[in-house]
């Protein structure tokens, strides 16, 4: 995968880049793909049942509102993730098992940890633009993830 750097250097301001500071939990670093979404709020039921289906190399970003009360997503639902061939998650919110995800081949990128558990009600919206950090991430638009950062198509 080229660098966000350089993917900034050669297209600008057609791709929007996310303040955010979030730090990276899972095997790959680096991972690119169509955006799958859902909003939710401390309930993580909807990111279970997605992570579970082909995933075709797509990125799931969950807007979890930035909470850091409970996890959205941990050990199990990530290796549903890896096995379903998903590339990537992005989490505005928390992962837990954080040494687990950090062994697995799947890009994770989160606000942080928090060991607790979140609701499973199923409480949430799925294939919406969640916009969060400035940035409106669309399904079906690409996202790119780095070390430096991530970038998404307008």
């Amino acid at each position: 995968m080229t660098s966000t750097a350089d993917l900034y250097d050669v297209h600008g301001d057609d791709l929007q880049s996310l303040p955010l500071q979030l730090r990276s939990f899972g095997g790959h670093p680096s991972f690119e793909g169509s955006i799958r979404t859902i909003r939710c709020f401390q309930d993580n039921a909807l990111v279970k049942q997605i992570l579970a289906t082909p995933g075709d190399g797509a990125v799931l970003v969950i807007d979890g509102a930035g909470s850091l009360q409970t996890a959205l997503m941990g050990d199990l639902i990530a290796q549903s993730a890896v096995d379903a061939g998903w590339a990537g998650v992005i989490i505005h919110g928390c992962v837990r098992d954080s040494v687990a995800l950090a062994g697995m081949p799947l890009g994770v990128k989160a606000l942080g940890t928090n060991p607790r558990k979140s609701a499973k009600a199923g409480a949430g919206e799925i294939d919406v633009t969640v916009e969060f950090g400035g940035v409106a991430f669309r399904p079906g638009a690409r996202l790119y993830a780095d070390e430096d950062g991530v970038l998404v198509e307008r």
